[in-house]
């Protein structure tokens, strides 16, 4: 049997027994007084049964042990030999970390900072200025960075494109270049735009192909901008692929739409001129606008030039646009005239006239003795005038006064019709030649009507003489042709003709004709005038 404890209830002057028996022997715990604890206390062992018996015993706040009988010598052979035992263990883990030592923070640093000391020294050995690179996670050896720099080198980026953008260095070949290139090449991107795409836009090299280039080709195409035109518009301007959707883009079309541009025109708009996705509306395009519209454009009109020329927005309002009109203004171009000359001619607001302007003046002075101040006349009747070259006009000079006119009827008909300097000589000849021979007209009737030139001769010329023969009447040029053919068929019904029709100037501008709406335009908005009345008859 064997005792596991005995103890006693604690009271005072009462003895509180705990023994520590054998596994086999047990005994009820029960309060023993104060002489049994003196003999029991005493005792290590039981007589006659030989098993070890430890004894706990407290009295009131007291606590003793039998284990402690002994206790002070123990304790200092126990002190003793675990202070050897640390010690041993101490030795022992200092050889261990001798054998697994790591490098301190420290030194870490100085190994990187040599590191990118080698690295900088090699840049600076290739004429690359490495003091922007400070902070920029860079390839540990100068042989990888030789190998990114290579790379570069075979896109076609030189030494001075890479200073001029030097982070492009902190881009992995692997992680970064291959794979976006990859996917612009996919796209559609012409490898041989590649030189100077990066030139333009080399933080693309940084951009995650999923979350920044991926969505934006999206949105491209969502604004009606075809999937096989992306790739030209990426090439034309690839900064786009750096804008925030929801940023200038979006705003920029929603502009142009609200002021007329239609809806469907957009990806047009937008695939021929790119750049508008990165302009701001309220700093250049909204006051371009505005400027046009203060000029006796109206509106609609500027939304349907920005439809069919949409570069004119990138022109400066006040480093091209204000002092263009001003310079047309100093060649004696009339105010009232300007909104027509900028409807038919945008780019006159838009390029570096005045140059031009004095170059073409002074040909024609020598050339016809113009009168300067008939240049603004010419410009009027013809805006293009101002970009004609000088051979080719000098040979449309030559023409007429080889057909037998002066020089003063020659600087008449180009007043009175500046095209005739810009016409195709061949179709020229072959009119003068009809005219010569078929209607044997004096050459005094061209210089009054000098447009007849830019009539067609099979569809328009041939068909009206023919009829006017036939009619048997006689008339001048201007009534003959300046005219559409319904009106040419109601002056053949005429019996006789006492007074010439007054016709308006055949190189007049309508500009209501510049905002009327395109066929399709008005057979959708048929379709939905239909329906609304179709809604009506239901309701």
């Amino acid at each position: 049997m064997k005792i596991r404890f005995c103890s006693g209830l604690t009271k005072p002057g009462s003895l509180l027994v705990h023994f520590e028996p054998p596994s086999f022997f047990a005994v009820r715990s029960r309060s023993l007084s104060d002489s049994t604890y003196g003999n029991l206390c005493n005792h290590k062992k039981i007589p006659g049964i030989g098993i070890g018996l430890a004894v706990q015993c407290s009295i009131a706040n007291r606590r003793f042990s039998s284990r402690s009988v002994d206790s002070p010598r123990r304790e200092r052979s126990s002190r003793s030999s675990s202070g050897r035992d640390r010690d041993k263990d101490k030795d022992k883990g200092r050889g261990s970390q001798s054998l697994y030592s790591r490098p301190s923070l420290l030194d870490m640093n100085k190994e990187k900072a040599a590191n990118r000391a080698k690295v900088y020294e090699f840049l600076r050995g290739i004429g690359i200025v490495p003091d922007e690179l400070d902070g920029l996670e860079l390839p540990v050896t100068a042989e990888v960075m030789k190998e990114r720099v290579e790379f570069l080198h075979r896109l076609g980026l030189t030494i001075e494109d890479i200073n001029n953008y030097p982070l492009v260095l902190g881009c992995s070949v692997k992680k970064n270049m291959v794979p976006v290139l990859d996917y612009l090449g996919k796209l559609g991107v012409r490898k041989s735009t590649f030189t100077e795409f990066l030139r333009r836009y080399p933080q693309v090299l940084h951009a995650s192909v999923v979350i920044d280039l991926a969505p934006v080709v999206k949105y491209l195409q969502g604004l009606d901008i075809k999937p096989i035109d992306v790739p030209r518009v990426l090439e034309r301007y690839p900064e786009v692929l750096g804008f925030k959707l929801e940023g200038t883009m979006s705003t920029s079309v929603a502009y142009l739409v609200g002021i007329g541009v239609a809806r469907r025109e957009i990806g047009g708009v937008l695939t021929r001129y790119p750049e508008i996705l990165g302009m701001r509306v309220a700093r250049i395009i909204k006051p371009l606008v505005e400027y046009l519209e203060g000029l006796g454009i109206p509106k609609l009109a500027v939304a349907r030039l920005i439809e069919k020329r949409p570069h004119i927005l990138g022109f400066e309002l006040d480093d091209a646009v204000k002092p263009n009109v001003q310079i047309l203004q100093d060649f004696n171009v009339r105010e009232t005239y300007l909104p027509s000359i900028i409807a038919q001619y945008p780019e006159i607001i838009g390029i570096d006239l005045k140059p031009k302007l004095e170059t073409q003046k002074k040909l024609l002075c020598s050339a016809i003795n113009l009168n300067p101040e008939d240049l603004g006349s010419l410009i009027e009747r013809m805006p293009q005038f101002v970009s004609l070259s000088e051979s080719p006009m000098l040979k449309h000079i030559d023409f007429l006064t080889k057909c037998g006119f002066s020089i003063d009827q020659t600087r008449e008909m180009v007043i009175g019709c500046p095209q005739v300097l810009a016409l195709n000589l061949g179709i020229m000849k072959l009119s003068f030649e009809y005219f010569q021979k078929e209607m044997r007209r004096p050459l005094q009737d061209l210089v009054d009507f000098p447009a007849f030139f830019t009539y067609g001769l099979e569809s328009t010329v041939k068909p009206r003489h023919k009829k006017i023969i036939k009619k048997g009447i006689k008339c001048s040029l201007a009534w003959m042709l300046n005219c559409s053919d319904e009106k040419f068929e109601q002056r053949m019904s005429y019996d006789t003709i006492d007074i010439e029709e007054v016709e308006s100037d055949p190189s007049s501008f309508d500009m209501s004709t510049l905002m009327q709406p395109e066929r399709e335009e008005e057979s959708d908005s048929e379709y939905e005038e239909e329906e609304d009345d179709d809604d009506e008859e239901f309701a």
